[in-house]
């Protein structure tokens, strides 16, 4: 057997075990890459409202997701930090915000987005005048709601220590 015979063998045999391997990288990436765009979304879109229990997943996955990423992950730091803090002032909250949007700059980086998603874009999510008047009616519904299920309370709470006198 000649050396090119022996080199046709190990190729024949090489070759299809190193087409594997670089698939399952290469699909691993791409799963990857999707998280990585699932939470990036979800953070872009959640912007506007606040707390969402999609938004509490997504957070609560970025270690795993970011592990490999060092300024993601000090970010996501920094911003959980900033939420540890009993009853915030506005100050706070404007750094809460802050925090966020620098989360979602850091991960869009990360994402190969730097010089396409600027900050000012982070910083301004779209939101339709009606859609904040909708939020401020529901806020306010349950606001007088409560006031109502309070008042309610009060006057049995009265009536039962009236009886019970």
């Amino acid at each position: 057997m000649e050396w090119k015979d022996i080199l046709n063998i190990i190729a024949i045999v090489i070759a299809p075990i190193a087409a594997s391997v670089i698939a399952v990288w290469l699909q691993n990436r791409s799963e990857k890459r999707k998280d990585k765009m699932y939470i990036f979304k979800v953070l872009m879109t959640s912007r506007i409202y606040g707390w969402t229990p999609e938004k509490v997943n997504v957070l609560n996955i970025i270690d795993i997701v970011f592990s490999d990423d060092k300024k993601v992950r000090v970010a996501w730091k920094d911003l959980s930090d900033k939420y540890n803090v009993e009853n915030p002032d506005q100050l706070h909250l404007k750094k809460i915000e802050q925090a966020q949007y620098k989360l979602i700059e850091a991960i869009a980086n990360s994402l190969g987005y730097k010089n396409t998603i600027t900050w000012e874009e982070i910083q301004n999510p779209y939101i339709p005048r009606g859609m904040v008047e909708q939020i401020e009616n529901q806020k306010n519904m349950q606001q007088m709601y409560m006031e109502a299920i309070s008042g309610v309370s009060r006057i049995v709470n009265r009536q039962e220590q009236r009886e019970n006198k």
